[in-house]
């Protein structure tokens, strides 16, 4: 970790609510005047969107086990070392991987390159001068034999569905956005879960400050659901690894979030709708925090 070159991690998966808490950061960056550099998950996969398709079928034709969690899809190893180098110099290489044709014009007239959809930009240098390092995606907290993330990061925060709600939500999506059907999309779930036991499920162990959603409504059978659970319809747990070394005033929480309580003595409960409101009232302080000794380093 650095105090002068701070690193906040946001680990989760895709609907898990990661944008809720990269809005609510954001905004908090804003108001302090902080100038981050963003890094997103995906531009740190091994692989194209065509290639990854190619090496999908293959493992497939050849049964091993292969998915977008494991860590021959992912460098592992490099995102491991821009943590490290960011905290010790403030600098460090990004690159983006493009979603969709939008983003491919937009860095393709920033770059002068000709990208499509589904490929990654070239790797770029930091821009110098930042304040912090703000990371969102599916691996910022690895932790295995050959790589630890954790050791380079100032603020770990994890966002979790339960895992039936994390499964409609991929079903609803995979179906209305790529067309699979419903029996692709089990295959695809059955496939990735090695890799998301091994490799996603445990960084929640790992984080400073956990959001995890839990329906109020029937998911049982997450494979029969009509709709995804909404916000309303929903609590988040939000639970804290050391609430005594964060100084966390749970009193003030549950005074300024209405329908909140206390579950265990480092969680709390607060309304699904509220979760942007917790947020911002949680990380105002401790981002602060980080950046009042970042000054102090600079000194």
């Amino acid at each position: 970790m650095s105090k002068k070159h701070p690193v906040v991690v946001i680990t989760g998966s895709s609907g898990a609510g990661t944008t809720t808490v990269q809005k609510a950061l954001e905004a908090i960056f804003f108001r302090q005047k902080i100038n981050s550099v963003v890094i997103e998950g995906d531009s740190f996969h091994r692989y194209d969107r065509t290639t990854m398709q190619i090496k999908m079928d293959e493992a497939i034709r050849a049964g091993i086990n292969f998915s977008h969690f494991g860590s021959t899809a992912n460098q592992f190893k490099a995102l491991e070392q821009l943590f490290k180098t960011y905290g010790e110099t403030g600098g460090g290489q990004k690159r983006y991987y493009l979603h969709s044709d939008e983003e491919a014009a937009m860095h393709n007239s920033r770059l002068k390159v000709d990208l499509e959809a589904g490929q990654f930009t070239p790797w770029e240098d930091i821009q110098p001068g930042t304040d912090l390092l703000f990371y969102e995606g599916l691996h910022g907290l690895v932790k295995t034999e050959s790589v630890d993330m954790t050791q380079y990061v100032d603020l770990k925060v994890g966002v979790v569905p339960v895992v039936n709600l994390e499964w409609i939500q991929k079903i609803h999506r995979d179906n209305a956005e790529r067309g699979y059907s419903q029996e692709v999309i089990v295959e695809n779930i059955l496939r990735r879960m090695p890799d998301y036991v091994k490799y996603i499920t445990p960084q929640f162990s790992e984080t400073d400050i956990n959001f995890q959603r839990v329906a109020t409504v029937d998911t049982s059978n997450p494979f029969i659901a009509r709709a995804i659970p909404t916000l309303d319809e929903s609590f988040v747990v939000i639970r804290f690894r050391n609430p005594d070394i964060r100084n966390t005033d749970f009193a003030n929480l549950l005074s300024l979030i209405e329908g909140s309580f206390m579950s265990r003595r480092n969680t709390i409960v607060v309304p699904g709708g509220k979760m942007g409101l917790a947020m911002e009232i949680i990380f105002a302080p401790i981002i602060a925090d980080i950046m009042k000794k970042r000054d102090a380093a600079d000194r």
